[in-house]
């Protein structure tokens, strides 16, 4: 029992860490938009384009280790090209000014990420 949970966790841990990491992306893009209504000196810190670049580059190498891994072991090719989409969209993000395009296709390209992730690990089941 102890091994086949062992086994299941090494499957399954990069898609659960890309999930994982969308949500806090999720979280951080919401508590962002309210943090700057509320308080724009504390908000200041959150909103920094620093965050953005760190956070996109943590998606690409979750994402890709993920969704490559998952390509192995299952071989189905949608997963991969949702999630690929995703981390484009995130990426397109960087791109714009600091604001409310910006934050909003975030938000999109971490949701489409986070659907690859999910479809990654219903197609491994």
């Amino acid at each position: 029992m102890v091994i086949a949970l062992q086994a299941y966790w090494r499957e399954k841990r990069w898609d659960g860490l890309g999930l994982s990491l969308a949500g806090l992306c999720l979280v951080h893009c919401l508590a962002t938009s309210i943090m700057l209504a509320l308080l724009a000196s504390a908000g200041g810190f959150l909103f920094s384009p620093l965050v953005h670049e760190v956070g996109l580059a943590l998606a690409i190498v979750f994402g890709i280790v993920a969704l490559v891994k998952g390509l192995f072991v299952h071989g189905f090719m949608m997963p991969a090209a949702v999630g690929s989409l995703g981390i484009g969209v995130m990426s397109g993000a960087l791109t714009l000014p600091h604001g409310g395009d910006e934050i909003l296709y975030t938000m999109v390209g971490v949701a489409i990420l986070a659907l690859g992730h999910d479809l990654n690990l219903r197609a491994s089941r």
